[in-house]
């Protein structure tokens, strides 16, 4: 799995935990439950129907249950991550997390079944039993060499997928990089020598696999704890003694000399430069081991820059993630209800992320990794795990090999089809807020949030801090964020820290730029230097002299009253008439963009117009294509109104404005995201294939409404609100925003603040902001600290 480099606090992760409430999964029913001919359709009698028609054919368990999306996460706690041996209970989280990452990147329904046993027999006999409530089952943290035995038992017994995937997982991504590795420096698979450091089960796994590529035995050398595995050392009956070398090599560095690759699957820090040395020409080191490699990643590019490497690390190229193989593995595998993950369904995985890799990275990808130099070669072996396409493109691989190996037990035969089926398995929003927040991540900016003296401001500072998203500047009284930051055991001690009611010189000089701004209207300079005691009003200005990237405020004020001062300083872009606010509402049924819903009370056909171009650009700043529907009570003039006439001009006036953008409109909410609706009644729309993502609201409240019932009643997670049409960013929270929310909106701030500066670099050609806190000579030396 992926290695983060922040900090992991233990009451972080506890409460995270615990709250709101315990646990990271639950379950959510399919079918409406609302009325009594619900009830009894779902349980007695109804449910005896489909229970008859699985026991006169066992397979239509696949057609009447959820058994086909549905995968066991299974484990005895014996090998828990770093954790050892800790039990069968204290694994669960762990297995939760494994459930969390099925779904998110391959909408599988996982239950977690931890079972209280180290006798590898018994948790056979277990598993097996278990085999009518599964489609598949993956085997979870069970230590080696039990882990070898009780997979291959339970695929010889049971008639559903089984993998553990800490062997194959491992072994399926770096077969892919060794792939591509071997293609770039123009080497066989069956010609090199390669050194495996460590015998665990991914190192077997891996080794295995290897093997049934090409790798040949006698060309390989495998050292654990206790040195190199000899045939006159390892006993026959050893799992290990496959792999064991008669060769007269007996250490690591004997076993270098000449070597073409190195596989690390041991522990940190164990090879040195001088040991790299020894290799062949264009030597391929995976070393992962994680927290640290086994070489320093920095230290091995240094000593061989012909070195090929890859590690488990985020940080650095090349990163193998097991999330890159397993949800999408046994996605393929669900989908034609496979008996098995053979042999050949890996490779087709191998050979489906191998290929990936050489495609064009998608200005998505590149814009979430802040990398436009990625693509095939050295650095990029695999894709990365944010890839939107790995799911339409290693599952349908794995699909298509059970099906021509005979262990598929339905064909797939429209594959357009099923790649729509995919995409609708996830939603468009699976990756939306992980895109952006490593978006942010490649070049964190400065934020100014006006309200540091509230917990939710200093904790979600922490986290901005921990996981490199920003550089937070905490405006606020200083006493009372210092007390917060102690009661609260922040780490917050070294961060910008402005109490505005200290600073006369900076209230003054940026009372003069309001001055400036608003002194026809009405304002004097008395009265701007007092404004800047404001937090909203300082923060305004410092942005405006780009002594920050990023203002975030309204976690405890009025909207209005908190835009206020950021309309008067800072203003709205040129050519931009008016802002607005729009929100994202995630739904099981993927993203959609309601607007306007925060700023704009009642706005006329015109204004309409300005506020869907608004929304059309901040739609595709999430890397979506709008599909626009204006919302009425009526449908294309079906009742008439003041507000059916003002959408249906405001359509008319926004087609022609905008001819490249799906606008369609005045419509029903139902029948703007009811494509069949859509088609049956209005075939004209065209809107009536693909629906609309992108939804007009005619006034304030009807949109401010809407979100907020889907927040609240429908479960729907909301993002936002998300200010458009600013000269610079600056962000409105909701009030009471949760810390996750607060962190959300930074990230897009962020993220906000490097496409407006790279905008702003290419007109000018220069570039603005290096993403860290500067002193200016406006600023005390108390005032601003760096990093």
């Amino acid at each position: 799995m992926a290695l983060s480099k922040r900090k992991i606090r233990k009451e972080d992760a506890l409460a995270f935990h615990e709250h709101p409430r315990p646990g990271k999964i639950e379950v959510v029913p399919t079918k409406a439950l609302s009325s009594q001919h619900d009830l009894a359709l779902a349980y007695s009698p109804g449910v005896a129907e489909p229970c008859k028609a699985i026991a006169q054919r066992p397979e239509d368990a696949y057609r009447y249950t959820s058994k086909g999306n549905l995968v066991g996460v299974i484990s005895n706690g014996t090998a828990v991550l770093g954790l050892g041996n800790i039990g069968a209970q204290a694994s669960k989280p762990v297995m939760e997390g494994k459930a969390v990452l099925f779904k998110k990147f391959a909408g599988i329904d996982v239950f977690d079944i931890e079972i209280d046993s180290q006798d590898p027999d018994e948790f056979i006999r277990t598993v097996k039993l278990l085999e009518p409530t599964f489609g598949a089952v993956n085997l979870e943290d069970i230590k080696a060499p039990e882990c070898f035995y009780i997979e291959q038992q339970l695929r010889k017994q049971m008639n559903i997928p089984v993998m553990h995937d800490d062997q194959h997982g491992t072994a399926i991504i770096t077969s892919a990089a060794l792939l591509n590795a071997l293609e770039l420096v123009g080497k066989k698979i069956d010609e090199i020598k390669l050194v495996v450091l460590g015998a665990g089960a991914a190192a077997m796994a891996c080794t295995r696999f290897y093997v049934y590529m090409g790798v040949r035995v006698e060309n390989l050398v495998m050292i654990d704890i206790n040195g190199v595995l000899r045939k006159d050392t390892v006993p026959p009956d050893d799992v290990r003694y496959q792999f064991a070398t008669d060769r007269d090599v007996h250490n690591l560095q004997e076993a270098l000399d000449g070597a073409d690759m190195l596989l690390g699957l041991a522990t940190g820090n164990i090879v040195k430069p001088e040991d790299l040395q020894r290799m062949a020409p264009h030597p391929i080191v995976f070393a992962l081991s994680n927290p640290e490699p086994e070489i320093n990643y920095d230290l091995a590019m240094s000593s061989r820059p012909d070195l090929i490497m890859a590690t488990g690390r985020s940080d650095h190229p090349n990163q193998v993630n097991n999330v890159l193989g397993f949800p999408y593995i046994f996605r393929g595998a669900l989908d034609v209800s496979a008996t098995e993950i053979n042999e050949e369904m890996k490779l087709a995985a191998v050979k489906a992320l191998a290929e990936l890799a050489k495609e064009v990275v998608p200005d998505q990808v590149n814009r979430a990794y802040e990398d436009n130099t990625l693509g095939f070669g050295r650095g990029y072996l695999i894709p990365k795990p944010l890839d939107p396409r790995l799911i339409t493109t290693v599952a349908p691989a794995v699909a298509r090999a059970a099906m021509e190996t005979g262990v598929a037990r339905r064909n797939i035969t429209d594959w357009d089809a099923y790649d729509q089926e995919l995409l609708g398995r996830v939603g468009s929003t699976q990756k939306l807020i992980s895109q952006i927040v490593s978006r942010a991540k490649r070049a964190p900016k400065r934020v100014i949030f006006a309200e540091a003296d509230n917990y939710k401001i200093l904790k979600a500072a922490q986290i901005l801090i921990d996981e490199g998203i920003a550089l937070p500047i905490l405006l606020g009284n200083r006493t009372r964020i210092a007390h917060l930051i102690q009661e609260n055991r922040l780490e917050l001690e070294d961060s910008v820290i402005i109490d505005p009611m200290e600073e006369d010189e900076l209230c003054t000089t940026y009372g003069a730029v309001l001055y400036e701004k608003r002194k026809r209207k009405g304002v004097t300079p008395d009265e701007s230097v007092k404004l800047m005691r404001d937090r909203n009003y300082f923060g305004a200005a410092m942005l405006e002299l780009n002594e920050a990237d990023v203002l975030i405020s309204g976690l405890t004020k009025d909207y209005r009253k908190t835009i206020r001062p950021a309309l008067q300083v800072i203003g709205v872009k040129k050519h931009v008439n008016r802002v607005a606010g729009m929100y994202i509402v995630n739904s099981a049924r993927g993203a959609y963009f309601f607007a306007d819903t925060t700023v704009n009370a009642n706005p006329s056909a015109e204004e309409l117009v300005d506020i869907i171009g608004l929304t059309a650009n901040a739609v595709r700043f999430f890397d979506t294509e709008p599909r626009i529907a204006l919302l009425s009570y009526s449908n294309f003039g079906s009742a008439p109104g003041y507000v059916p006439e003002k959408m249906a001009f405001a359509t008319q006036l926004a087609q022609e404005k905008y001819p490249d953008l799906q606008i369609e409109g005045e419509m029903q909410a139902n029948i703007a995201l009811n494509t069949d609706l859509q088609r049956e009644n209005y075939p004209f729309s065209c809107l009536a294939e693909t629906g609309a993502n992108t939804l007009i609201f005619p006034d304030l409240a009807s949109g401010n409404i809407a979100y907020k019932l889907l927040q609240e009643m429908g479960g729907a997670d909301v993002i936002g609100p998300i200010l458009i049409g600013m000269q610079k960013p600056v962000h409105i929270l909701q009030l009471g925003s949760s810390v996750r929310e607060i962190v959300n909106m930074a990230a897009i701030a962020v993220a906000d603040a490097q496409y407006e500066q790279a905008r702003q670099k290419s007109l000018s050609g220069e570039g603005n902001g290096k993403g860290e806190v500067r002193k200016t000579a406006r600023q005390p030396e108390t005032a601003l600290k760096d990093k």
